[in-house]
């Protein structure tokens, strides 16, 4: 298990016909990467996330409990293959493409439980919950139903909280130690799916 990536991003104008009443609502789900395995740049990482990324709206992002948001490069041909296909355009997705903090790889939702505790470089974090798609992410992504396929998915992601501050690089090992292992992120995608009353994926 190790750290891919590492992204950033600022406030910006996010344009789409994915939602009903907007044409244009600012996010900061255009992320960057700023450490890559080829350029291992050392980042620093603070109580709210990675040092200089930036978050729209902070009842759904960011935050002591959303500091990082947390994204497996294996599901990444699941989207290629889907953008695909709903775009007729051949699609290679970059790194950072969900809005995620952290590209990682080898650690997936059905493996990761809230509570445990990851160690990452000098970094501890612990995992608080799954990320909850809505409308920007359609824009985001360019298709109307691309909230609805991660929630059918479940390839979610999930938010850290960061407990010990210092600095990671990209290809940094990650340790897992676990918790008391009750619910899952897998666990968690599956109680929101059969809710089945999420009003912001617009489909």
């Amino acid at each position: 298990m190790r750290l891919i990536s590492i992204s950033s991003g600022k406030v910006s104008p996010l344009f789409g016909s994915h939602h009903p009443n907007y044409q244009m609502v600012v996010s900061a789900i255009h992320k960057q990467p700023i450490s890559r395995l080829d350029a291992p740049s050392p980042i620093e990482i603070t109580r709210l996330g990675v040092k200089g990324d930036e978050q729209a709206n902070l009842s759904v992002h960011g935050g002591l409990d959303k500091a990082i948001y947390v994204y497996p490069i294996e599901h990444y041909p699941f989207w290629n293959e889907l953008l695909t296909r709903e775009t007729k355009q051949p699609m290679n997705l970059p790194l950072g493409a969900f809005g995620e903090n952290f590209t990682i790889e080898g650690l997936l939702e059905t493996e990761v439980f809230v509570g445990d505790r990851l160690i990452i470089g000098d970094i501890e974090c612990s995992v608080v919950k799954l990320r909850e798609p809505c409308f920007k992410f359609n824009a985001k992504m360019g298709i109307k139903g691309a909230a609805k396929a991660m929630l059918q998915s479940g390839f979610s992601g999930w938010y850290l909280r960061v407990n010990q501050i210092g600095q990671v690089s990209a290809g940094a090992i990650i340790q897992v130690i676990p918790g008391c292992r009750e619910t899952s992120i897998a666990d968690q995608n599956r109680a929101l799916y059969k809710r089945g009353n999420q009003k912001d994926l617009w489909e």
